[in-house]
């Protein structure tokens, strides 16, 4: 383990300032332990020579400057993984919290992962039947594509997202299909709600969840969505399955990032939003894909709350950038009964035209389609 450090400086909300240390890298996790033996966990969140800026996992409670001691464990955050965790609901932080064993990993990935080679890319190609008619039928959700939802406060994006989870499938094949579903800052009214919606119909049985509360550190809904991934990314590539990955509401893990960027004094972007993200929300959404050589592939879809109804709203406009489209939800269809409320004509999949025809859907989705967007 590594050296000790009596040398906090300051304690400032969820920030501490350590001097005098060496050997310290960016992203590393540390523990401080108090002066009555309890242990707080962080992370580096900046290096300036012998100065560390560090964030804390939980409040600041409890540390004093003179007797709390700081140690660095040399190691970025990683998610221990295993065939084992289909069926398991974790926290936020990877740690199992539905009463049943702990992991034992195959082995332990850093969550941070590494977007996709551009290169190593395959062409995503074969339609996922959603069993939501605008979707499969108007704006096709395609193996491999990042397709976010845009919804408004109020609406049933959490039924959606569990009714997607839950019939997902790929037409005509016997492959293995999992689903990866984290829910970021809802509250536990809606975690209870995902949770015994996925036991109920047993979608449980190929799923992974990851929850985390609005009650929780806003630091470990930043590492939510990584685990998440991770996790998708360990099933695709190494055990060759399909995964759809669910992430809601991205909205909840932009406003953390923003609350960590203003607690560091950074100059903030458009809205208070750090100018970098744009390159944060890539570094999640460009994990999906298929590999070219490998079985498995991620499909994505976030699920994210315009603030104030608005997709010109830095968090929409951002996602729709970088995605394949995007599937939003009207008021106005919600007011008149209809389930789910997707509004066809300013959704668009940029792919649908590959998953869909001969020997996939049917000979004449696209002329359909077609006829029914005119009309």
């Amino acid at each position: 383990m590594g050296k000790e450090y009596r040398t906090i400086e300051e304690v400032s909300g969820p920030l501490c300032l350590v001097k005098g240390v060496s050997n310290v890298n960016y992203d590393d996790l540390g523990e401080i332990q108090l002066a009555n033996g309890n242990i707080k966990r962080c992370k580096v969140l900046e290096i300036d020579g012998e100065n560390a800026l560090v964030q804390l996992f939980e409040s600041s409670a409890g540390i004093n400057l003179s007797n709390s001691k700081v140690k660095f464990l040399g190691r970025s955050m990683s998610l221990p993984v295993s065939d084992d965790m289909l069926g398991r609901v974790f926290d936020g932080l990877g740690n199992p919290i539905d009463k049943g064993p702990e992991i034992i990993p195959e082995k332990r990935l850093d969550i941070n992962g590494l977007a996709m080679n551009p290169v190593a890319r395959d062409y995503p190609s074969e339609f996922i039947q959603t069993g939501i008619s605008s979707i499969d039928g108007m704006n096709t959700l395609v193996r491999g594509q990042k397709l976010p939802i845009f919804s408004a406060s109020g609406l049933p994006h959490a039924n959606l997202a569990s009714q997607i989870a839950r019939q997902a499938k790929v037409i005509g094949t016997k492959e293995p299909f999992a689903v990866v579903f984290a829910a970021i800052g809802i509250t536990f009214e809606e975690a209870d709600f995902f949770i015994e919606n996925f036991k109920q119909t047993g979608a449980i049985d190929r799923s992974i969840m990851f929850m985390n509360l609005a009650n929780n550190p806003a630091i470990e809904r930043i590492a939510t969505p990584r685990m998440a991934l991770t996790a998708a990314e360990y099933l695709a590539f190494d055990k060759g399955m399909h995964v759809l990955v669910i992430l809601t509401d991205i909205t909840n893990y932009a406003d953390a990032l923003r609350e960590v960027s203003s607690a560091r004094k950074e100059v903030p972007g458009r809205r208070g939003y750090p100018g970098y993200m744009y390159t944060d929300l890539a570094s999640l959404y460009e994990r999906a894909g298929r590999q070219k050589g490998k079985d498995g592939s991620i499909t994505l879809i976030p699920i994210l709350t315009m603030p104030e109804d608005d997709k010109t709203h830095p968090i929409p406009d951002l996602t729709g950038y970088i995605t394949e489209g995007q599937i939003i939800l009207s008021r106005n269809l919600y007011r008149k009964n209809i389930s789910p409320p997707i509004d066809v004509l300013p959704s668009l999949s940029r792919l649908k035209d590959k998953g869909i025809g001969k020997g996939k859907t049917r000979d004449d989705h696209a002329s359909t389609m077609n006829q029914l967007i005119s009309a």
